[in-house]
């Protein structure tokens, strides 16, 4: 094969993995799992970091020089690193996550394309290798001008991914709520959600013993490196289990699909089923539970106006979310008549990693960031870490009993989270969406967006809760 069309299919092919690559890194990678906010993924993240820098050098030097010399050797030594680095992520993916199959698919069509491609640009490379050493430039015309901007691009994504990496080690190193408890056997349900995965991996961390009650325990067993028992059915669980603590967050999220007689049905049976199958449970027990930590939301306050505001002694709204909130809790209310003391936390809009902030703040980081209707409705609010402190101190205080408004004391108007996110990111704020087209798209769905309530945890401040991000601006600043 002549020179010429080794290095043109070797280019091709390379454009052909750079595309494949862009694909795998923004919807598996980010949309998917979210790998940038899952802290057993620290491994994995740091292996692409490095991955993504040498691809960036590997693609900016391949469409610009030819390598003579001890050059080729050179490049072949990095080539060779990278393959190297490639089986090693696939061997710390299938310890940390159960890969979906898409991925899976994608991963050996790019093996497969990559070796094609090394092959080729190899066969180049020794001929080069007879040369006297240099680097030569070359201008391979458009193709040259796309495998920069990948480049670019990749090394961009490790750039990124390696922060994400440090964060977590940073994170990993912070204090952990549970660490200082006694030994505590405690059953999760919700334990791969938004809250839950921190949780249960906090309490593993932290040496305790931790069963999970999910759907996919497969994908839970690989998520906690094996680490807590998972189970797929509370039906699993016989009278002779021993939990010194029940921590029940089971519920599919509110945000999907429209709230159609159907959807609601399926909300309500993913919380109200689970918690009464959880009480069935609980009432065979030969060994009852100290403590029943109870998930709620304060969407049981319904749509308020933004000037009344709301403590734990507030009357329940009306709609769905209400309606949603008071059976959840009604259906857990039965674990009192077993001795169990219970603490029901009526979570405000919970910040963190992932979650709902990244969403909301994304319209801000491309420069499209803008209030949501009217701008005066309500956001009460709280960040992840201290619903996690808030956790550890409800599994070790007999005080703390009854509920609690899970929220920050700063509650504020989403004109002014647009106005403070577009500060501390540097953006405009001026792309405002109305909210009737909110509305229209999402009927009663609608109202988690455009409408709120302003709620105090009065109980909280009461029972002496410090929280670690009081303030709007500090929350921010953390997670921006």
């Amino acid at each position: 094969m002549h020179e010429a069309t080794y290095l043109t299919w070797a280019l091709n092919l390379l454009i052909a993995q750079g595309l494949m690559g862009a694909f795998d890194t923004l919807y598996h990678h980010e949309l998917t799992v979210d790998l940038p906010h899952r802290p057993s993924a620290r491994l994995e993240l740091a292996i692409h970091a490095v991955r993504a820098v040498l691809y960036g050098l590997l693609f900016a030097g391949i469409a610009h020089l030819e390598f003579h010399g001890v050059w080729a050797w050179l490049l072949a030594g990095v080539v060779l690193v990278e393959v190297a680095l490639t089986l090693w992520d696939f061997v710390v993916e299938d310890q940390s996550r159960k890969l979906p199959a898409t991925e899976r698919v994608l991963h050996t069509v790019l093996a497969i394309n990559g070796g094609a491609l090394f092959g080729l640009y190899g066969a180049q490379l020794v001929q080069w290798s007879a040369l006297p050493s240099a680097l030569v430039p070359l201008d391979f015309g458009w193709r040259g001008w796309v495998l920069t901007l990948f480049a670019a691009g990749v090394a961009a994504s490790g750039v990124r991914d390696g922060l994400a990496a440090l964060g977590m080690a940073r994170l990993a190193a912070a204090q952990n709520p549970f660490k200082h408890l006694p030994h505590q056997r405690v059953l999760v349900t919700g334990g791969t959600g938004f809250i839950g995965e921190t949780l249960v991996g906090q309490l593993l961390d932290a040496g305790h013993q931790v069963t999970v009650f999910t759907r996919a325990p497969l994908r839970a067993a690989y998520l906690f490196d094996g680490r807590a028992r998972c189970i797929r059915s509370i039906g699993a669980l016989n009278a002779a289990e021993t939990f010194d603590a029940v921590i029940n967050l089971a519920g599919a999220p509110v945000v999907g699909p429209r709230w159609s007689a159907r959807r609601q049905q399926q909300l309500l049976a993913s919380r109200v089923g689970t918690t009464q199958a959880l009480v069935d449970w609980l009432a065979k027990a030969q060994h009852k539970p100290a403590v029943w930590l109870q998930a709620s939301a304060i969407g049981f306050y319904g749509v308020r106006d933004a000037a009344e505001t709301l403590a734990e002694d507030s009357a329940q709204g009306t709609g769905f979310m209400a309606t949603l909130c008071a059976q959840w809790e009604a259906a857990a209310q039965a674990a009192g008549a077993y001795g169990t003391r219970q603490v029901v936390l009526r979570l405000g809009l919970v910040f963190g990693p992932g979650g709902a902030l990244m969403p909301l703040l994304l319209p801000f980081r491309v420069g499209l960031g803008g209030r949501m209707g009217s701008g005066r409705q309500i956001m009460s609010w709280i960040h992840r870490d201290d619903v996690l402190q808030l956790v550890a101190r409800a599994l070790h205080d007999p005080q703390m009993q009854g509920i609690y408004n899970a929220v920050a004391p700063d509650a504020a108007s989403q004109a002014v989270f647009a106005r403070t996110a577009g500060q501390l990111l540097g953006r405009p704020v001026w792309f405002h969406v109305p909210a009737f087209p909110i509305r229209w798209l999402l009927d009663e769905m609608a109202e988690l967006f455009v409408d709120g309530q302003r709620v105090a945890p009065a109980r909280l401040v009461e029972a002496g809760f410090v929280f670690r991000f009081p303030t709007l601006d500090s929350a921010l600043r953390d997670l921006a």
